[in-house]
């Protein structure tokens, strides 16, 4: 799943619309197996933007996204289950356990259960795997959103602000598990205002690529 071989992540042009403001525009970039790209910017530059394109949330006005030298759209499916997309919001229901939690997110992958375990563990939750997931703090809830990388791998991590409301264990833990990740080949895209301090990590500050100002969507051709 996470052979070197595999192929680049390969962005080339894209240019992102919301309604109708143009977010950004032509922008590359390569993510090799192990790396990591870290995204910087104000808020509205254009940081969860990108990372609903990479998801496929969004489809970009122009520019395209290739997994080696294949189009994401070539496959979408296959794609799609080689990514793990953590937003803003956690997803987590009040009513299920923490441990719960993972096992629907394990069995939503088919990964083995043992990995649930393991992402208790790589995020500290241990104690608390037995809680109704409305007595957690906003502190484990994060975590919770982030233990579900360990308990249902993907390629792929997409991660938007992941220090959102962790201590400094929370961080300590979250970089861990992304040095892990990419240590066998894993790729990493996140967007965030605090440093994130990752080995011979690419930064990419979204302000680069500000549209111009008389630029018009008519003038684009979707590529994507």
């Amino acid at each position: 799943m996470f052979a070197a071989g595999d192929g680049d992540l390969v962005a080339e042009g894209l240019t992102c619309r919301r309604g109708e403001r143009l977010v950004f525009h032509g922008l590359d970039f390569v993510l090799p197996a192990g790396g990591a790209l870290v995204l910087t910017g104000a808020n509205g530059s254009g940081k969860s933007s990108l990372l609903r394109v990479l998801a496929t949330l969004l489809v970009p006005v122009a520019g395209r996204l290739l997994w080696g030298i294949s189009a994401v759209t070539a496959d979408l499916p296959r794609y799609r289950e080689r990514l793990h997309y953590a937003g803003h919001r956690d997803a987590v229901k009040p009513a299920l356990g923490v441990r719960d939690t993972l096992v629907f997110w394990a069995g939503m992958r088919g990964a083995d259960a043992s990995r649930v375990e393991m992402a208790l563990a790589a995020f500290g939750l241990e104690a608390i795997a037995d809680w109704p997931c409305r007595w957690l703090s906003a502190g484990q809830r994060q975590r919770l959103a982030l233990a579900r990388l360990i308990a249902a791998p993907a390629p792929l991590w997409l991660l938007d602000e992941p220090t959102a409301s962790l201590d400094a264990d929370g961080d300590s833990r979250l970089l861990a598990a992304i040095e892990a990740h990419r240590a066998v080949g894993g790729r990493v895209v996140a967007a965030t205002h605090q440093p994130l301090p990752l080995a011979d990590a690419q930064s990419l500050s979204l302000e680069a690529f500000v549209p111009p100002a008389d630029m018009a969507t008519a003038d684009l051709i979707a590529g994507f």
